[in-house]
């Protein structure tokens, strides 16, 4: 089969700008590229038919391509320097936490070359026990480390006896593990030292020797696991000589021999890596390891890690991290300054598959093209991507009550796993995946496949398209980056069906707009739930520490709830005092993904606040039908809780009811799990379609669920769900101000 993939450097063009396509072909050396606008997605005959609209740009057509590879796994480089090349005696130390010792050969501490076979290295053979190698010299303790556990491992080489010592020693984590201090000392030659970069926690091939150069070289061995407080010194130490390299500060009685001393503790927001010996061999780590996780000296005493940086100084790498596939760019695209705003996509074929690259064309930059906005949940598409956990895991099924269903394009993801993962996923090592990264080939967000986040979007792009296409299309990304300015030009913003994850700029921004009079329109369920963080230099990088709570794929280690890119705690918004019900009325209660509901028409609809939203609606129903499992309430399901902050004030003019008993309560709302609950209907998981005014003139409608979006277009939108959000967005266009509620 000839597949074609890709993707583009950013998602967000205004007028002007520029937008960087990358593609790689599989099976072929071309494909067609067309530029299209998408206004619904690909959801069979009950739905739209599923018409991309052709935009004429240079870039339609025949194109030559070449396969791209991608670098998966991430380490930590050091430029080449003639220090890191020790003519003599040297040892090398450092404390590991090896969270696969048994996977096969892993380097840890090396300067070793595979391609021209010379260098040396500290690493675990395929036994997992601790290794020296060097030219023609393999030195191995033979006792394989135990996997999460500290050791202190170094290696000292004796250029006049010609002997190499190695130490691999655990240390003491309140346990009973019947393990010794292992040191042996054999005869070696002497190391072939050539001018190489050192690397942490992977081997280099020796193509290129320049840092600009780290993405696109070729590395293996991979370490899966954590290092700490690397150290390299000119002279053969003993133990008490190794102990005092590995001293934080560093001790003075090596003063002459310290050639470098890693201090991992440093600069935990960003890239780099610093040295604090006399060569300041700096360096930088590379597809974005976990960092601000424990060190091995951690004690439990301080759980953030800006107050206390020294029990942080570990990084943790993984043979499957990735943040850039750096792949060369094929095309671009400068936006004419007359394209109007929407959602866009490079639609890239072979006569044997189709693959679409989205991006978002917004308006110019500070400025409004209309007076309604859809914002799309670009943070929530960051952290979803490439989710591989609903193929693998063995739990999908079950919780959703029918066979995984999969496209051509799904098995890329399978076939290709360095295309990396999703945070909802975890790595090779079982530990959970806290990084996601728009820069590489996406499997999931695209306008067909299944019926979640993006592709479930464009059910909102069709029913505004419906209306009259008056809208424009801002993004949670730029929000983040533009706060309250990007929202100010609008009467009415429609968020997306899953706006899950949120920074503290962009929840700081929706309330200086609500409470200066805007309308939001929160067309969703599961919202505005996780804290999460931006990378403070990349942009399209997005953190998230599942701490203390919420429905999750994994959970934090301990000490390791603070993100790393800022400092700030992480988990849920619940839990940082600012529950969705303080933003929107309603949180998330409930999800089930067998069949989804209806909503009820309760008595608050009466209420002269809101009856003008039931205008030409019949019936005591909305939305009984739908594309989305067959109604209108549920997948995920949001309920008011004035104990969390939904306004006293508030209107819930809709529940749904009749969910299945694969609906439970959200783990967080659970203090004293018990089976009993599987057998009854609980009266507390429903979905509320609530109301209310902000004051200044504004107002907050929140659907409370994510299959809402599904019945909007059903029937050729000839329904009830359909004027009923006619009647809402209608009435939040219109300028007139919404009583104050005090």
């Amino acid at each position: 089969m000839k597949r074609v993939m890709g993707y583009c450097d950013r998602w967000s063009a205004a007028p002007g700008e520029t937008v960087r396509f990358m593609v790689s072909c599989l099976d072929t050396d071309s494909y067609e590229a067309q530029l299209v606008r998408l206004r619904q997605p690909d959801a069979g005959p009950e739905a739209t038919k599923f018409e991309p609209l052709p935009i004429a740009a240079s870039l339609n057509g025949a194109h030559s391509g070449r396969y791209q590879p991608i670098p998966a796994g991430s380490f930590a480089a050091v430029p080449a320097h003639p220090a890191l090349a020790p003519k003599g005696s040297f040892s090398l130390c450092a404390y590991v936490y090896a969270t696969t010792p048994a996977k096969g050969r892993q380097a840890l501490i090396s300067t070793w070359c595979e391609k021209g076979q010379n260098g040396y290295a500290l690493e675990l053979d395929a036994g997992a026990a601790l290794t020296f190698r060097s030219t023609g010299t393999l030195v191995s303790t033979g006792v394989p480390l135990r996997e999460r556990h500290w050791y202190f491992v170094a290696a000292s080489y004796d250029a006049a006896a010609g002997t190499v010592t190695l130490h691999q020693e655990p240390i003491a984590a309140h346990d009973f593990h019947p393990e010794r201090a292992i040191t042996i000392t054999r005869a070696i030659g002497a190391p072939t030292q050539p001018l190489h970069p050192l690397i942490f926690a992977a081997h280099s091939d020796g193509a290129t020797e320049h840092a600009s150069a780290w993405g696109g070289r070729a590395f293996a061995h991979h370490f899966n696991g954590r290092i700490d407080s690397p150290r390299l010194a000119a002279a053969a130490l003993d133990r008490a000589g190794l102990a005092a390299l590995a001293a934080t500060p560093l001790a003075s009685t090596l003063a002459t021999e310290i050639i470098a001393a890693w201090d991992f503790s440093r600069d935990i927001s960003g890239e780099a890596i610093t040295d604090l010996g006399p060569h300041r061999l700096d360096g930088t780590i590379v597809n974005l390891p976990t960092r601000a996780v424990r060190g091995w000296n951690w004690d439990g005493s301080e759980t953030n890690w800006t107050h206390a940086p020294q029990q942080y100084g570990a990084i943790h790498f993984h043979d499957d991290d990735l943040v850039d596939a750096n792949w060369a760019s094929d095309f671009s695209y400068t936006v004419p300054e007359d394209l109007r705003s929407g959602v866009y996509a490079v639609h890239l074929t072979t006569p044997d598959f189709d693959y679409y690259v989205v991006f978002f064309v917004v308006p110019p930059r500070g400025t409004a093209r209309s007076k309604t906005a859809f914002l799309a949940s670009t943070a929530t598409y960051t952290v979803y991507l490439n989710n591989r956990g609903r193929f693998l895991s063995t739990m999908t099924e079950r919780y959703q009550g029918r066979v995984t269903t999969m496209d051509w394009i799904d098995a890329l993801l399978i076939e290709f796993p360095e295309m990396g993962l999703s945070t909802y996923d975890r790595h090779t090592d079982g530990t959970g995946v806290a990084y996601s990264s728009r820069h590489r080939p996406l499997q999931n967000f695209r306008p067909t496949g299944r019926h979640w986040n993006f592709n479930l979007d464009l059910f909102i792009i069709d029913f505004l398209e419906k209306l009259g296409g008056d809208y424009d299309v801002i993004t949670e990304e730029d929000l983040h980056t533009h706060g309250y300015d990007l929202l100010k030009p609008y009467q009415v913003i429609l968020t997306g069906s899953h706006p899950e994850y949120d920074s503290a700029d962009m929840l700081d921004a929706f309330e200086t707009y609500l409470r200066r009079g805007g309308r939001m329109m929160y067309m969703g369920g599961n919202g505005f739930y996780w804290r999460i963080a931006h990378h403070p230099t990349r942009d399209g990088v997005i953190e998230v520490r599942r701490a203390e709570g919420g429905v999750r794929a994994w959970d934090a280690e301990p000490g390791e709830a603070f993100h790393s890119f800022t400092g700030e705690y992480g988990g849920l918004w619940r839990r940082n005092m600012r529950a969705p019900q303080r933003l929107v009325g309603v949180g998330f209660i409930s999800q089930g993904f067998d069949k989804c509901s209806y909503f009820r028409i309760t008595d608050d609809a009466k209420n002269p606040r809101a009856a003008w939203m039931f205008d030409g609606v019949e019936g005591e129903l909305l939305g009984d039908f739908g594309i989305l499992q067959g109604g209108a309430a549920g997948l995920e399901i949001d309920a008011a809780d004035p104990k969390l902050g939904t306004p006293g004030h508030a209107l819930v003019v809709g529940r749904s009811e009749n969910h299945s008993n694969t609906y439970e309560l959200v783990a967080e709302e659970v203090l004293i799990p018990h089976g009993a609950t599987d057998a009854v209907i609980n009266p507390d998981i429903h979905a509320d379609i609530t109301f209310f005014e902000t004051g200044g003139g504004g107002a907050v409608f929140s659907t409370g669920s994510i299959a809402y979006a599904g019945s909007l277009g059903w029937n050729g939108f000839d329904n009830t769900l359909f004027r009923f959000t006619t009647n809402v967005l209608t009435r939040f266009r219109d300028p007139t101000p919404f009583p104050d509620p005090a």
